[in-house]
């Protein structure tokens, strides 16, 4: 017993020391790093801000992170984006300073001083995603796919989304220049757009029809419901609601959901779309760093009867739109047309920090109903219908137009799909 116990009592002392040990290293190499950038470091890094990140990251974040990494890094780089850039290569993962923090408070619902453009990380560089319809981005000629490479004379390279986007909002009629690059290869533009900012107020459902054989000759006379989703946001869900029931009393036999270019937004509204059409069952899966799942399911309240339906997607369609467009294919409950979706799967959480700032950490990964990730994959649809560079581009003005441009050739095929399942369905009921 006396043997046991001396052996155990040495393991806890040697424990002991070295726990101290490398709390006392890691607090010089904390502070030697602080010193060294006292009243050089641009983007208000704290010693106190610097502990509070890494503490965030080394317990919430979606993988496991060491420390010695992080201040390694820190040490290297001299700024706590620059960290976590080099330890956890995701690129929304970032320190936001104040300014930042505070524009990840307005509330996505609400109108705001900006340009009108939804942007998100591509191929690790800031890029339009799509511009809202009839906003000083469209007007000014922003496309979606255009890579913005600077912003009043401060390049992107090293930029966070979020701090991107707090430089191009400001006050309403103030000034912002905006570089992109256009095209790949020996095709590449470098553009640059000075642009006006006005009150911009998010949009959800951006058109709606019933579309038959007057529109479209092979149509004949199968009715189909049209709704074009631009956004998700606090309005969203009744919008939709109100814009689907629209479609069905007008005689539509079927319905053709657009998420072409819509980059996402309220994951709450992404679930309350899909619970819209699903009776019950899983909508998505949320996985935390310790592979616990959480399952946000439907209920049967409020789903609309079934019709066929169809989803459009394509390489600008992002998070909540991969939620609701991945829900309805692996349930069963719709078809997808178009080309495979933009591929964010990761879940963040914006943490507030002492003084102002806060933490965009990524703190888990979706799976779709069926239980696939689709983070830098994104969901295939089950009919492709690619487009060239030169069609794509038309179909993104045409996405941002009030009119619906029937000449489409992505909506087409859709309609033609959806126009079949219709007709199927009637001869099977008969």
């Amino acid at each position: 017993m006396a043997g046991g116990g001396g052996v155990q009592g040495f393991w806890q002392g040697r424990k002991g020391l070295v726990i101290l040990l490398v709390g006392l290293a890691l607090v010089a190499g904390l502070t030697w790093v602080l010193n060294r950038q006292v009243g050089a470091d641009d983007e208000g890094d704290s010693l106190r801000h610097l502990v509070e990140v890494i503490a965030l990251v080394r317990t919430q974040y979606v993988e496991p992170v060491s420390t010695l990494d992080l201040i390694a890094a820190y040490t290297e780089t001299g700024s706590i984006n620059g960290m976590l850039a080099k330890v956890l290569n995701d690129p929304y993962t970032h320190f936001l300073d104040p300014r930042a923090y505070q524009q990840t408070q307005i509330d996505i619902g609400r109108t705001y001083g900006g340009l009108g453009i939804y942007v998100g990380m591509r191929d690790d560089q800031l890029t339009v995603i799509a511009p809202i319809p009839g906003t000083p981005a469209q007007q000014a000629g922003l496309q979606a796919g255009d890579r913005i490479v600077g912003i009043d004379g401060q390049p992107t390279e090293l930029m966070s989304q979020d701090e991107a986007v707090s430089l191009m909002r400001g006050e309403v009629g103030t000034t912002v220049v905006i570089e992109v690059e256009r095209g790949r290869g020996d095709e590449v533009q470098r553009l640059t757009f000075e642009i006006v900012r006005e009150e911009i107020e998010v949009p959800s459902v951006t058109k709606k029809a019933v579309l038959d054989g007057d529109d479209l000759p092979f149509l004949g006379s199968t009715r189909l419901g049209y709704v074009q989703l631009s956004s998700f946001n606090e309005r969203t869900t009744a919008e939709v609601r109100a814009a689907v029931r629209e479609v069905l009393q007008g005689g539509a036999q079927g319905l053709l959901l657009d998420l072409r270019n819509n980059p996402g937004g309220l994951l709450t509204a992404s679930i309350e779309v899909a619970d819209l059409f699903l009776e019950d069952g899983p909508i998505v899966h949320v996985v935390n760093r310790d592979q616990r799942r959480f399952t946000y399911r439907a209920e049967g309240a409020g789903t609309f009867p079934r019709v066929p339906m169809v989803v459009l997607v394509n390489q600008f369609s992002a998070s909540a739109s991969e939620i609701v467009s991945g829900a309805l294919q692996d349930r069963g409950v719709a078809t997808l047309v178009g080309t495979t979706t933009f591929g964010k799967g990761l879940v963040q959480t914006v943490i507030p920090l002492s003084g102002g700032a806060g933490l965009s950490l990524t703190t888990g990964r979706y799976q779709t109903a069926g239980g696939r990730f689709i983070h830098e994959t994104g969901i295939e649809p089950d009919v492709a219908v690619p487009v060239d560079d030169e069609t794509q581009q038309q179909i993104n003005q045409w996405l941002t137009e009030s009119e619906l441009h029937l000449e489409d050739p992505q909506l087409q095929k859709a309609l033609e799909i959806l126009r079949d399942m219709v007709v199927a369905g009637a001869r099977q009921a008969a």
